[in-house]
């Protein structure tokens, strides 16, 4: 049912169109792996879903056509006395289950798309086929396939350039949960939680539904952590190598990059990547790194104020990632309940909030009334080690201005002091002394509860708080 789905509501308005339209529609769903694809296309269609299937994980073509095939007896096709042979004969049977379908809109879900394809298997050739010279001339067909948007999805299907070239009608990205989605969410399941503990538990679990779920309404959030986490059967405890291991071939390459990459919070390019990781410098990395982007664990992005040669960056995004990687690999030294309140508690605290800001950029803008100006987002820091500074995260706008965003995650009010309103001011020095771009500088102070007026907080010209990032 559709009202089951919280938040969605851009894709579910291109859902809306594709359902509504009078053409046949050939939609490619792609996301992070537990994203939520398969939820919300079996929520939003329903009623109208004629045949639904999903690839078996790390199995040879034979058993992928044979449970096919047993589906479309499961939705109704008649079983014949011989199984299908091929992919093309298995096809050939989804236009016979079609035909029986009396539903104005019938919609065909193919999940886990990725995993039908083994070698040799001529697995795309037949939905080539499929598509091209039945499904495409048809008024009534929805066809929905999804997958992680591995190197699979994109060069096999959405960047094809064979007989699928140009056929898909619609592509549909699946991010994580906003905070704000994240906390409806939790309101559905029960959780009277404080957007301070929400926006903990995004730090950690991303605003992944599939983690979210996971959560018990009777615990606090820090038992709730304890128990998935640091629990010898905790359900999150085998998560992160089961995670990897789903996604790509050769997963310890993909671990070694993501982990170099979490040692450096504002991101490494490429040439530091090889040298931490003594990967080879090749095709072999840039696909590591692309099917990392495109999973949507990594983000590229371009340090304007850098040198040429170092100015494109990539950076860990994953909260789930980075949290393994601080706390999970000494899961048997650490008592997440009594850890809450230390000092290493707000180390990890602080830095990931300055990400949390980072995947909020549009509700700050609208913060800052700024929405509908174009932007580029990036991390500076000076190259002198002994006059350094360091700003994680620029928006640089194109309306001549830029904004420096100072990230603080406090339990209340953040009070600026001298010390650290000289900091400051040398940052802006430091900064403007670098950029040659004729813009005005803005000091923006992103908060838990704000800041406390003093004689040292007028440094600051703009001012955002938790509450926001919920809009």
């Amino acid at each position: 049912m559709k009202q089951n789905i919280i938040g969605r509501e851009k894709e579910k308005a291109l859902l809306e169109r594709v359902f509504n339209s009078s053409k046949a529609e050939f939609v490619a769903v792609c996301g992070r792996r537990r994203v939520g694809k398969t939820f919300l296309i079996n929520e939003f269609f329903e009623e109208d879903i004629v045949f639904q299937t999903a690839g078996l994980a790390h199995d040879n073509m034979p058993r992928q056509i044979k449970s096919f095939y047993e589906d479309l007896v499961e939705w109704g096709l008649p079983r014949q006395a011989e199984s299908p042979k091929d992919w093309i004969d298995a096809f050939s049977l989804l236009r016979e289950l079609i035909k029986l379908s009396t539903k104005k809109r019938k919609v065909i879900m193919l999940d886990e798309l990725p995993w039908m394809d083994t070698p040799r298997s001529g697995f795309v050739s037949a939905l080539e086929h499929f598509w091209n010279a039945w499904a495409s001339n048809r008024h009534d067909i929805v066809l929905v396939v999804c997958g992680s948007a591995t190197s699979w999805m994109m060069d096999r299907l959405i960047n094809n350039h064979g007989g699928l070239h140009n056929r898909l009608t619609y592509q549909l990205f699946l991010q994580p949960f906003s905070l704000g989605e994240s906390e409806l969410f939790l309101k559905q399941k029960g959780f009277n939680l404080s957007r301070y503990d929400i926006a903990v538990s995004y730090m950690i679990l991303g605003g992944i539904p599939y983690y979210l779920n996971m959560l018990d309404s009777q615990l606090s959030l820090a038992q709730n952590i304890q128990e998935l986490f640091f629990r010898s059967n905790g359900l999150l405890v085998h998560e992160f190598s089961n995670l990897y291991s789903a996604l790509f071939k050769n997963s310890s390459d993909y671990i070694t990059v993501v982990e170099t990459l979490s040692k450096k919070r504002s991101g490494m390019s490429r040439k530091e990547i090889i040298a931490e990781t003594s990967l080879p410098s090749g095709n072999g990395l840039t696909t590591i790194l692309k099917n990392l982007e495109w999973c949507g664990f990594i983000r590229k992005y371009q340090n304007y104020m850098a040198s040429r040669s170092d100015r494109t960056l990539y950076q860990l995004i994953d909260f789930f990632t980075l949290f393994h990687f601080r706390f999970l690999n000494e899961k048997n030294k650490v008592d997440w309940i009594h850890m809450q309140g230390t000092p290493v508690f707000h180390t990890w605290a602080g830095l990931t909030f300055e990400l949390l800001c980072l995947c909020h950029i549009e509700q700050i803008k609208n913060k800052l009334g700024i929405s509908g100006v174009y932007s580029t987002e990036y991390a500076w820091r000076t190259m002198n080690l002994e006059q350094g500074a360091q700003i994680d995260l620029v928006i640089d706008r194109a309306d001549n201005t830029i904004n420096l965003c100072e990230m603080k995650f406090s339990m209340g009010v953040f009070s600026i002091d001298k010390g650290y309103e000289m900091n400051l001011r040398n940052k802006l020095i430091r900064f403007m002394a670098c950029n040659d771009k004729p813009k005005s500088v803005q000091m923006t102070f992103v908060t838990t509860y704000g800041i406390e007026r003093n004689t040292h907080s007028g440094i600051v010209n703009n001012e955002v708080i938790l509450d926001d990032l919920f809009a």
